[in-house]
C-alpha cells in the first residue's frame, strides 16, 4: 500500500482536509462578500458624485455617456461602467438618499446583497417601505437574484402575515408572533395547471410533484415530511393530506387541502388531527404542531367564528391556482413539465 492509499483511508486525515475544505469554502464566501460590498460602496460614492455634479454644473446628461467611455477606456475589465450601468447606480442612489429612507435601512446593510438584486428591487417595488422588505428577506434567507425576483412579481409583501389565524390565543407571545408571518393569504401555486373542476387529491399530488415550487410558495424553514401521512386514533385510520417540520419555529405542520369553500366543520377536523400529531408524532422539545387550512374560498367571518374556540393554533388561507386556458388554447401550448424539462436542458441547473 503507497503512502497515497495510507492517507487516503487514514480517518484523522479525512477529518483535517473536510476541515481544510470548510475553511477555504468559508473564506471564498468572505472574499466575494468583501468584492461585493467594495463594489457597492463605489457605486453609492460615484452616484453621490453624479447627482452632485448634475445638479451644481451645466454638464447635463451628457455627463453620462462621456463619463461611460472614458471610465471603460481606462478600466477596460470592468462591465459596470456602461451608461444604462450608470443610470442605474444614479437611480439607486436617488432612491435610497431621499426621504429620509435610508435612515431606516442602515447604508452598509444595502451594500450586503448583489448589485443585480438591487436594480430588480428598486425597479419591481412600489414603495421603499416595500423595497425594505425585500433588502431585509433577502439578507435573511440569501435569495438568488431568480427568487428574489420571483418573490417580487408573487407579492410576497402583500400576502405574508395575512392569513386568517388563531395564534394569538393559542400560542405564547415569541411563537404566535413567527407563526403568523410564517402563513400568507392567499397561497398562489402559479406553477400548477389543473382542471377547473380538480379533486383535493389531485391537488395534493400536483404540489408534491412539484415540492421544489411548493416549497418555495410556501417560505423559508419548511422541509416536506410526507403525503396521506396515517395516523391511528382507537380502531380508526385518518390520512394527513400533507405534513410538513418548520425549523425556525420547531414544530410539525399539517395541510389540509379542500377544494371548496370553507366550512366551519374543517377547522373541527384540523384540530384533530392536530392534536393527534401532538400525542403521536411530536418529540420532546418540539413545539406545538400548527395547522394550515387551504381552501378555494372563505367567508372571513365564517372563519374567525370557527377558529374562535379551536384551542389548537391553525390558520386558514386561500390558495389560487392558474387562471384556465380555453379548450382550443390549450392543445397548442406546452405543458408545465414540457417547460421545466426544456429549462432544466437549456440551463443545466443553474441559478444565479
Amino acid at each position: 500500500m503507497t503512502e497515497l492509499d495510507i492517507l487516503s483511508q487514514d480517518s484523522d486525515y479525512q477529518q483535517w482536509l473536510r476541515v481544510l475544505k470548510e475553511t477555504f469554502r468559508q473564506r471564498q464566501l468572505k472574499a466575494a462578500v468583501t468584492v461585493n460590498t467594495a463594489l457597492l460602496e463605489f457605486y453609492w460614492h460615484l452616484g453621490g458624485e453624479i447627482v452632485a455634479k448634475q445638479k451644481n454644473s451645466q454638464w447635463g446628461d451628457g455627463l453620462l455617456s462621456q463619463l461611460s467611455r472614458d471610465l471603460m477606456t481606462a478600466f477596460p475589465d470592468m462591465k459596470g461602467f456602461s451608461k444604462r450601468n450608470l443610470e442605474q447606480i444614479r437611480k439607486w442612489y436617488r432612491y435610497w438618499s431621499t426621504d429620509n429612507a435610508i435612515a431606516q435601512q442602515p447604508v452598509s446593510q444595502l451594500f450586503q446583497i448583489p448589485w443585480g438584486h438591487h436594480i430588480a428591487i428598486i425597479s419591481k417595488s412600489r414603495s421603499r417601505e416595500e423595497a425594505l422588505y425585500y433588502v431585509d428577506r433577502t439578507l435573511q434567507h440569501g435569495w438568488s437574484r431568480n427568487v428574489l425576483i420571483h418573490q417580487i412579481e408573487s407579492g410576497l409583501w402583500q400576502r405574508e402575515g395575512q392569513s386568517l389565524n388563531n395564534f394569538a390565543q393559542t400560542l405564547p407571545a415569541p411563537q404566535s408572533d413567527l407563526a403568523r408571518q410564517t402563513l400568507k393569504d392567499p397561497y398562489l401555486f402559479d406553477f400548477l395547471s389543473l382542471e377547473k373542476d380538480h379533486s383535493e387529491r389531485e391537488l395534493e399530488q400536483a404540489l408534491v410533484a412539484h415540492i421544489t415550487h411548493f416549497l418555495l410558495e410556501l417560505g423559508a424553514g419548511f422541509a416536506y415530511v410526507g403525503k396521506q401521512v396515517p395516523l391511528q386514533v382507537g380502531e380508526r385510520d385518518f390520512f394527513l393530506d400533507l405534513l410538513f417540520y418548520h425549523t425556525h419555529l420547531h414544530c410539525y405542520v399539517v395541510i389540509e387541502l379542500k377544494t371548496g369553500d370553507f366550512e366551519p366543520e374543517h377547522a373541527g377536523k384540523l384540530n384533530f388531527y392536530i392534536k393527534a400529531v401532538d400525542e403521536q408524532v411530536k418529540r420532546p422539545g418540539d413545539q406545538p404542531t400548527i395547522g394550515i387550512l387551504l381552501c378555494k374560498q372563505k367567508d372571513k367571518l365564517v372563519a374567525e367564528y370557527a377558529l374562535s374556540d379551536i384551542n389548537k393554533p391553525m390558520g386558514v388561507s386561500e390558495y389560487h391556482l392558474t387562471q384556465s386556458l380555453p379548450d382550443n388554447l390549450k392543445a397548442s401550448l406546452p405543458s408545465i413539465e414540457m417547460i421545466e424539462a426544456e429549462l432544466a436542458g437549456e440551463l443545466g441547473g443553474n441559478d444565479e
